[in-house]
């Protein structure tokens, strides 16, 4: 990257926090700072990690997915539930070597059916225990973009078109296709089969070498960050204290400058007309960014290298989900 000085930027809007406070994590049943296992725990060894490390770049290969945009159709404050999918993508394309098509996973799905967050905030610490558990409990995870695609609405939000929708957790609104114009006599059908990805294990961590080691062994991670100085970022590696969080980013690695020291190599979803073709550096200790972060460990995904794919007709009538009592 070309920007080597620490980057000042001047906060032209204000930015309202996308994060709940912990007493509302919980009453939607958020373990605050929960862990599934002590997996995490297993992981330090006596190697040494190195002074730069990033899943962009590994070995030659690039295991990072598609950058998002948060705030199109319209805005969004859907931070949450962006960062955690962008990294447990990532950590799916880690398991597959980087073989075949991306995949891609529906934010949608979880602000229609999480009941962890919406348009107005979540947290860290929501999307992947709650993939976990409609992992264990249904054997379907959150499904895939293509079933589902984002629309940036949740049945909380009036901006755009969102108030005019019905956003509640239905079959239609988990996976659906349309078979055909609406004049053809082709209605919107919710699939009771569809591709999906779950989770086996997850957890909460905090601090340089906690995350430093998660993300080098397991691939990158979603964390909290002090999104107000970074408005009108444009670039260089960010350096400045905080001491809140109001915005979730996804880290894939690390570097090291000669004059900042070592920097975090940050995923935002803002699209890639914003800072760093959508990245941001940002130096350790700055914007709050070690104070939470959550990881997730992938278990099955469909993909056709796993001859794991319910073949659905192009209508849906065979995956149908009217013809079913299946519950997601």
């Amino acid at each position: 990257m070309r920007f080597t000085l620490a980057a000042t930027v001047a906060v032209a809007t204000a930015h309202k926090s996308e994060l709940l406070t912990r007493e509302q994590e919980e009453s939607l049943g958020i373990v605050w700072n929960g862990n599934s296992s002590n997996s995490h725990d297993m992981l330090y060894s006596q190697i040494s990690l190195p002074d730069e490390f990033t899943w962009g770049n590994k070995d030659g290969v690039n295991y990072l997915t598609a950058n998002r945009n948060q705030h199109i159709p319209q805005y969004c404050g859907a931070c949450w539930a962006h960062g955690a999918v962008s990294a447990l993508q990532d950590r799916i394309k880690i398991a597959r070597n980087a073989v075949g098509p991306d995949a891609i996973l529906s934010i949608q799905h979880m602000l229609n059916c999480g009941g962890i967050g919406s348009c107005s905030g979540g947290s860290v610490n929501g999307p992947y225990q709650w993939i976990e558990k409609i992992s264990r409990n249904t054997g379907s995870g959150i499904s895939y973009e293509s079933g589902q695609p984002y629309m940036a609405c949740s049945s909380d939000s009036s901006e755009g078109f969102c108030s005019y929708v019905d956003w509640t957790c239905s079959a239609l609104n988990t996976a659906r296709t349309c078979g055909s114009f609406s004049e053809e006599g082709g209605p919107c059908t919710g699939l009771s089969q569809y591709p999906n990805a779950t989770i086996t294990d997850y957890g909460h961590i905090r601090g340089i070498s906690a995350m430093q080691t998660e993300i080098y062994n397991r691939g990158p991670i979603s964390c909290g960050i002090d999104a107000m100085p970074l408005l009108n970022y444009e670039g260089g590696i960010y350096v400045g204290r905080s001491f809140s969080t109001d915005h979730v980013i996804s880290i894939v690695g690390w570097g090291t400058d000669s004059t900042v020291g070592q920097y975090w190599i940050a995923r935002n979803s803002w699209g890639e007309f914003w800072g760093e073709m959508g990245f941001m550096r940002v130096a350790f200790g700055s914007l709050h960014i070690e104070s939470g972060c959550a990881w997730a460990v992938p278990g099955v995904y469909s993909a056709a290298e796993l001859n794991n794919q319910f073949p659905c007709h192009e209508g849906g009538d065979n995956c149908d989900s009217s013809a079913t009592s299946s519950v997601v």
